[in-house]
């Protein structure tokens, strides 16, 4: 009886001394684990709206891209005798770029043109015996297929000849050689890469709400992030009919290029726009908006705290939206600092 008594009482020391350490660990681990002041003041940069005219001029990235560029193969197959250009040469429309192999058309050619002129002799010929009936006209009929064929062959020849010398197909400069001489030339390997940068196509993309600020053949500003004192000037040569996967639409410009090219394909630049609405508004940044695009909300500053308002947006300009509903002017709005704010929190406000 006295050992079952001991071991109840050890027992119960032991659970009591389990649930002691707990404690003790669940103390110490609270103490360690950050436990977020909600009282305590947010740093936040804060905006204080006024009303704008939306006229302003604003713009939208985009990238140059070249107005035609191939890349060049033969028509015909050939060793590669003369590459008469390298990457960055200027090339005229029809300038030889490439010289192959064609001794042995020539040696074909010449072959052809000696059965041309005997033929052209029998032809003659029998045409005399002929009208003196001293053969029969089959024969004569003979030689002259036989001398029209020949001209075929020679025509063939001719062409094929002509093809050895490639030519470019338009103006512009060598931007790439993947080839050398006495290398083997085919059709449909490529040989040289042509650019025409003389001509430029300027393209961005835009939401659906932006796209009807932009007409086909409408006239833009625009400039390359590495000239910004350079201004082209762009034309509208196509709107997108369809979304691309991030659900915005191409707009595309034709842009002549200064007369020393300097705006290269591949150069960020920017379009202009300026927006003929006099009216004064509220125009915020679009980082400030908080929530959805179904419901767009941001955060009031009153009284030393964040409170978090639903606004109505009408128009999206660039970086920018302009507010039909829920803000006036004088409001002050928060426009960094976000991380840790909610609805409520106290806030030390750093005007912009």
């Amino acid at each position: 009886m006295m050992k079952t008594i001991i071991y109840i009482v050890v027992a119960l020391a032991l659970i009591a001394l389990v649930v002691f350490q707990l404690k003790s660990n669940k103390e110490t681990t609270e103490k360690r684990v950050y436990q977020y002041d909600k009282e305590k003041p947010i740093s936040v940069q804060v905006d204080t709206l006024k009303l704008e005219n939306v006229n302003a001029e604003y713009s939208y990235a985009g990238n140059f891209e070249p107005n035609k560029e191939t890349k060049i193969s033969a028509d015909i197959q050939g060793k590669i005798n003369l590459l008469l250009v390298d990457v960055g040469s200027g090339v005229k429309a029809g300038q030889s770029l490439i010289q192959l192999d064609n001794s042995l058309l020539k040696l074909q050619l010449q072959s052809v043109e000696v059965q041309i002129e005997g033929l052209e002799n029998d032809v003659k010929r029998y045409t005399v015996l002929a009208k003196a009936e001293a053969i029969q006209g089959v024969q004569l009929e003979k030689s002259q297929l036989a001398l029209k064929s020949a001209n075929v062959q020679k025509a063939t020849l001719l062409e094929q000849i002509n093809k050895t010398t490639i030519k470019s197909p338009f103006s512009g400069i060598v931007t790439a050689k993947m080839t050398e001489e006495g290398a083997f030339a085919a059709p449909g390997i490529p040989l040289l890469q042509i650019t025409d940068i003389s001509k430029l196509k300027f393209s961005i993309n835009l939401p659906e709400q932006e796209i009807n600020q932009f007409n086909m053949g409408q006239m833009n500003k625009l400039t390359a992030d590495a000239f910004p004192e350079i201004t082209l000037s762009g034309k509208v040569s196509m709107i997108g009919s369809k979304a691309n996967i991030g659900n915005s639409f191409p707009i595309q410009f034709l842009v002549s290029n200064t007369p020393d090219l300097k705006i290269k394909s591949g150069m960020s630049g920017s379009v202009l726009v300026t927006n003929k609405d006099t009216q004064k508004q509220i125009i915020i940044l679009s980082s400030s908006i908080v929530g959805t695009n179904i419901k767009p909300q941001v955060y009031i500053v009153k009284q030393g705290k964040a409170l978090l308002s639903d606004v109505s947006i009408s128009k999206r300009i660039a970086n920018k939206v302009v507010i039909s509903k829920g803000l006036v002017e004088g409001d002050v709005i928060v426009t960094n600092g976000f991380i840790n704010l909610f609805d409520g929190a106290n806030v030390v406000s750093i005007e912009n």
